[in-house]
């Protein structure tokens, strides 16, 4: 399905602003859809899946499962629940066959259509399309007693303790079906310097959309010893956006509080991306201009203007107290390694001709500030 495109006028909604994409899968689709927005995207796979064919742990997994019947099945993904059947029909295992007395589960739409496409009959699905929901209606009783009843859990490259540890302690039997496994990309360099990025609020968000992704993006900031910096500034500036809360738990349990959208999908993400990023940086009022201060750029009435780091460092600092004089010290600070006085009358004089309008005023002897 196409997504709609915003009608407003002036530049884009993320033009201006910086926004790192972690997806190994589906990357492009996500990337396209927040560069058609106007952000800057950076790439940076925390994650790639072991090829299905390659995986002896897979092929261990389906053996066991064919050991004996099996009273119940729960297909976590679409894409994992497909290529499991597809393997086994590749190393001629009759999968199929074996699982068509089973009930099989659903956890949600696109899980529903990969056992549907494999020829079987989804059972049941729930409506908040999570792992909860599946345990809690197996809890239940509604597929009848769990004691000793043979349940197959397909995988998605998290182990999902809370679903096999909730049925095992019910008396289940179950066999855990590693479809598709996470690991670190081949090349980490984009992942390490991603990580610094985030660490010097270089970016403006960063999204996520598998709870691997996230785990290997703060494992990879504390291999490169800024994990401390990394949780810093997602508490502070850099937004973090996760598809779902599934996907958002390694973040949740790390202190960062990730936004989410209604519905876990790539559409709905770029969406809340666009709601979240221009609502956090206010339009100020400026010498009768209208200001927005973006991630390392400025909007001038409606005007997208781009700034180098030095004037847009100033720029920043002032609107962070609009109307207040910030004097040259603190201004020299804000200029990433600036030590020369000069610096500071340098980067003002550059942000004044980018802008082309009286926005910043000169307060004698004192400082600058923004003439609001």
């Amino acid at each position: 399905m196409t997504e709609p495109e915003e009608t407003t006028e002036g530049p884009p909604p993320l033009a201006g602003y910086t926004v790192a994409v972690t997806a190994a899968r589906r990357s492009e689709e996500l990337c396209a859809l927040l560069d058609r927005r106007g952000a800057r995207v950076v790439s940076a796979p925390a994650i790639r899946i072991v090829p299905l064919a390659d995986d002896a742990e897979l092929v261990s997994a389906t053996k066991e499962v064919l050991r004996a019947p099996v009273d119940l099945v729960v297909a976590t993904t679409g894409v994992g629940f497909r290529g499991w059947l597809g393997a086994a029909e590749a190393w001629d295992l009759p999968l199929v066959d074996h699982l068509a007395g089973a009930r099989v589960l659903a956890r949600g739409p696109k899980a529903r259509g990969a056992i549907r496409g494999g020829g079987l009959v989804d059972a049941w699905s729930p409506a908040s399309e999570s792992s909860a929901e599946v345990l809690e209606h197996l809890l239940s009783g509604a597929e009848g007693p769990l004691t000793g009843r043979r349940i197959a859990v397909q995988l998605h490259g998290d182990p999902l303790p809370d679903l096999v540890t909730g049925l095992e302690q019910a008396g289940a039997d179950v066999v855990k079906v590693p479809v598709y496994r996470w690991v670190l990309p081949e090349d980490t360099a984009p992942l390490r310097r991603l990580v610094h990025a985030v660490a010097a609020r270089a970016v403006d968000a960063v999204t996520f959309t598998s709870a691997p992704a996230a785990a290997s993006t703060l494992q990879v900031a504390e291999e490169e010893g800024v994990l401390s910096a990394v949780l810093a500034a997602f508490a502070d500036c850099v937004l973090a956006v996760a598809v779902g809360a599934v996907t958002a738990g390694p973040l949740t349990a790390a202190g960062v509080e990730a936004v989410q959208p209604e519905r876990a999908r790539l559409g709905a993400l770029a969406r809340e991306v666009v709601a979240r990023l221009p609502e956090r940086d206010p339009v100020l009022k400026c010498g009768g201009h209208d200001l927005q201060v973006r991630g390392h750029a400025a909007v001038l009435d409606g005007r997208l203007v781009e700034l180098a780091p030095a004037p847009m460092a100033v720029l920043r600092t002032l609107a962070r107290r609009p109307g207040t004089v910030v004097s040259r010290p603190d201004l020299l600070a804000a200029l990433s390694g600036g030590t020369d006085a000069h610096a500071v009358e340098m980067a003002v004089t550059r942000l004044r001709a980018a802008l082309g309008a009286p926005v910043v005023e000169t307060v004698v002897k004192r400082g600058y500030r923004l003439a609001v």
